[in-house]
């Protein structure tokens, strides 16, 4: 009998990542292609089913995950929009691969398919319910309750980077002001710096205190957003990725002792601050996690 496999595909702003999955996480074969500019979602399914067919992955999968830079419908499959791509607006994306390639397709934020990788494979994998935040460019988010992923009734929730830290803080692209994404994010640190993360943390591991100085208040500031999360949603733990997480060593420290000074014990037992494990894999690995769950879901229905 042929041995199943799933596609995992993570779309980016500039690379796609594809790969081809077994049941059990083993990725048996991968590729990076890049992302076509301008990156319309015609041109992207082109360029997606065009790599998908020249690896031959669709001759023995069972099912395609993807995951979308920005928010998607509750059924998996309209991209609402798709932030830093070209003309992305309600896009039934998910059928057009459908119709292209001939597997069942499932589409999610991308974000929320790190939060399934890392679940599956990762940092996470040891909890049942625990969030993860992505600080990067932007600041994404994943809620997982019992095991699964939580999006809400619209299949957008869980945008955890969007809450409030600062009421007259700077104007935030989602319409909020003072975002925790204005403060945690790449581009908040190059605003608020005018350096580079990657800067920021070797020279703090050279001991520059100004780098350190910089990453105790960042970390405060992470913490007393995790502080309002922690309280609503009583994680066991809290895995933080994306690029800004290699400094993790420098602000650690002062995110927990913040959240021990704004949380109740009763609401923190057990909590755990993690670094992500995944790098970035953690999307494609999340997309196929998200093709197994379908495949599972159709032979529920079927049998």
């Amino acid at each position: 009998m042929k041995q199943q496999s799933v596609i995992g595909i993570d779309l980016g702003g500039t690379a796609i990542k594809l790969g081809r999955f077994l049941r059990d996480g083993t990725c048996v074969k991968s590729l990076t292609v890049a992302t076509p500019q301008p990156s319309t979602p015609k041109t992207v399914l082109k360029t997606i089913v065009k790599t998908v067919k020249q690896l031959k992955f669709h001759q023995s999968c069972n099912a395609l995950g993807l995951g979308t830079p920005g928010p998607v419908d509750a059924r998996g499959k309209i991209a609402k929009i798709a932030i830093n791509l070209s003309g992305w607006q309600d896009v039934p994306f998910a059928d057009w691969l459908e119709t292209e390639i001939g597997l069942p397709t499932i589409i999610a934020n991308d974000a929320n398919c790190a939060g399934l990788g890392e679940t599956w494979l990762g940092a996470g994998k040891n909890f049942k319910d625990m969030i993860l935040l992505t600080l990067g460019t932007g600041v994404g988010g994943a809620i997982i309750s019992d095991g699964h992923l939580f999006t809400g009734r619209l299949g957008s929730a869980g945008e955890l980077g969007l809450i409030t830290l600062n009421f007259d803080g700077p104007p935030c692209n989602s319409g909020n002001q003072g975002s925790l994404e204005q403060y945690t994010s790449v581009q908040a640190i190059r605003r608020m710096t005018g350096k580079e993360p990657i800067e920021l943390g070797q020279l703090a591991a050279k001991g520059n205190q100004e780098a350190l100085k910089f990453w105790e208040d960042y970390g405060r500031l992470l913490g007393a957003g995790l502080a309002n999360l922690i309280y609503i949603l009583t994680p066991e733990a809290i895995v933080i990725g994306g690029g800004v997480s290699a400094s993790t060593p420098y602000f650690f420290s002062t995110t927990f002792s913040e959240i021990k000074k704004r949380v109740l014990p009763n609401y923190r037992e057990g909590l755990q601050l993690i670094r992500a494990k995944l790098g970035n894999q953690a999307g494609m690995i999340g997309a196929a996690k998200l093709a197994w769950d379908k495949v599972d879901e159709l032979t529920n229905h079927s049998s």
